[in-house]
């Protein structure tokens, strides 16, 4: 059993007035409560730590060697909650945030090189994966926020709705349209097919790619026909567009967090950055 931070400051109070009754009244509690704590600590140590008289306590050698250490570790857990509450009340500390890498390359960097200019003290690390897989580590504490696509409710998630994008295909002028580019690992993806096969829409080949950016590369010099999200496929700096009449995924970018995490300062930080980008891009289209 480990000893409580409270047992060992009124062991230190004991052993530093070497009276029980006394050190009960500096720490302001009753003498019964105090006698208590000492026999937990002693329990915990597995050897007396006073011997008692009519003129007061003294210290055994495992209570001297305890003494010893019982100040340092004070000490330490004062360290350690103070760096506990900073981080629940100041921009500080080591935080994660997790999103698709496609989510990364075009949200980082419109919000993360001035939010590391504003709070020195905030270290982030990034984690890349697919959505699904993101919300899962945000729900098991491995991750701190996430910007997923399409998240399930769940009861320990706060979520916001960010934007909403469109899934379809795309192709280059000169595309070879009986190839198709993309990701099966994808929901979306899924979807379509689905939809494409109903509709009679068939590819003689299909090219797998883990990657959007690789697809919209594809897509782009032409090999085939890319199943894109539109944010995707405006980084191929136009030169492809949207196939007529193919079937639309509508995805909705949210940011989540958990529940408990909603106060800490540091989140809010995170939190408010990447929902300022969203926030405007929605201004800049109503002006």
């Amino acid at each position: 059993m480990v000893p409580s931070p409270a047992d060992l400051t009124y062991f230190v109070e004991v052993a530093n007035t070497l009276n029980v009754s006394r050190a009960a009244e500096r720490l302001g509690i009753s003498q019964p409560s105090l006698s208590l704590a000492l026999q937990r600590l002693e329990h915990a140590v597995g050897a007396p730590l006073l011997t008692r008289s009519k003129r007061g306590v003294a210290l055994t050698q495992a209570g001297k060697q305890l003494l010893q250490q019982a100040r340092l570790l004070l000490q330490s857990w004062d360290e350690l909650r103070a760096g506990a509450l900073a981080s629940m009340n100041e921009i500080q500390g080591s935080y994660t945030i997790g999103c698709h890498p496609s989510v990364a390359l075009y949200l980082l960097g419109r919000f993360l090189p001035q939010l590391m200019r504003d709070h020195p003290k905030l270290d982030v690390r990034l984690r890349h994966d697919l959505s699904r897989k993101i919300a899962e580590d945000v729900i098991s504490m491995k991750i701190d926020v996430g910007v997923v696509v399409n998240p399930v409710q769940h009861p320990d998630l706060v979520i916001h709705r960010l934007c909403e994008d469109e899934v379809t295909l795309w192709a280059a002028p000169a595309a070879n349209r009986s190839v198709l580019i993309c990701d099966p690992d994808l929901l979306q993806s899924q979807s379509l097919l689905k939809k494409l096969k109903k509709a009679g829409m068939d590819f003689s080949r299909t090219i797998n790619s883990s990657s959007l950016e690789v697809i919209a590369d594809l897509t782009a010099q032409g090999c085939g026909i890319g199943i894109l999200p539109a944010r995707v496929a405006d980084r191929a700096l136009k030169k492809i567009a949207r196939v007529p009449k193919a079937p639309v995924f509508f995805d909705e970018h949210c940011l989540i967090y958990r529940a408990e995490n909603k106060n800490v300062k540091s989140i809010q930080a995170l939190n408010a950055a990447i929902r300022g980008v969203f926030e405007g891009e929605k201004q800049k289209k109503a002006a």
